[in-house]
């Protein structure tokens, strides 16, 4: 099992009591991508955790396929989805790699807090904008953390050496908004919540 995997299986029921940071932010979020969520919309998510995002867009979308690396984190929003009723959302133990790579099969693609953990950032993208119709929307939330303290940046990479940590990787904005446009992809709303430590939120459109 490797090291990410075995994190967030250890970590899956404190997450799911966390409370949010910035409850103002995570709403103002919710509230930027239902514009661009259609009736009947197919939906993927990308290390959808314990399925909180994924659950607050099925009323507005179709259908939501959400997957994590975690076995523990599906669980958790497996019984959320029961508990809540909701039917139009399958949680699925995989990676971005495991799913079909059909392309144009999604109207939307959402990456929430996964962009800056992940070992071949471009590749993932490139394989997100395949995946969108033309003209879908991608929508991640990402930490930028270049300019967070030395030691905390010392401390997470030598936790990740030691196989203690997932690989977080510290990205500034602009390598980030970089990165998605070199995908091909064209931004098109772009929010940094006020703070100074909150996540950059970013739609990015599929060219038609």
């Amino acid at each position: 099992m490797s090291i990410n995997i075995r994190f967030w299986d250890r970590i899956a029921p404190r997450y799911a009591r966390m409370k949010l940071r910035d409850p103002d932010s995570y709403e103002r979020k919710l509230a930027m991508t239902r514009a661009y969520l259609a009736p009947g919309a197919r939906v993927f998510e990308l290390g959808c955790g314990t399925g909180t995002t994924a659950l607050n867009h099925a009323p507005h979308a179709g259908h939501v396929t959400a997957i994590d690396c975690s076995a523990n984190m599906i669980a958790i929003a497996r019984d959320k989805a029961a508990a809540e009723g909701i039917g139009n959302v399958t949680f699925e133990v995989a990676s971005l790699e495991d799913m079909p790579d059909t392309p144009g099969a999604w109207d939307m693609v959402m990456a929430h807090n996964v962009l800056h953990l992940l070992p071949d950032r471009p590749g993932a993208l490139a394989r997100i904008h395949r995946m969108l119709k033309p003209g879908g929307a991608f929508v991640s939330s990402t930490a930028c953390a270049a300019r967070a303290p030395v030691l905390f940046r010392a401390i997470v990479r030598t936790g990740h050496a030691l196989r203690l940590l997932p690989l977080f990787n510290f990205l500034t904005e602009d390598q980030l908004r970089a990165d998605i446009r070199a995908a091909g992809f064209e931004i098109v709303e772009d929010w940094l919540p006020p703070g100074g430590r909150s996540a950059l939120f970013l739609i990015a459109r599929k060219q038609s």
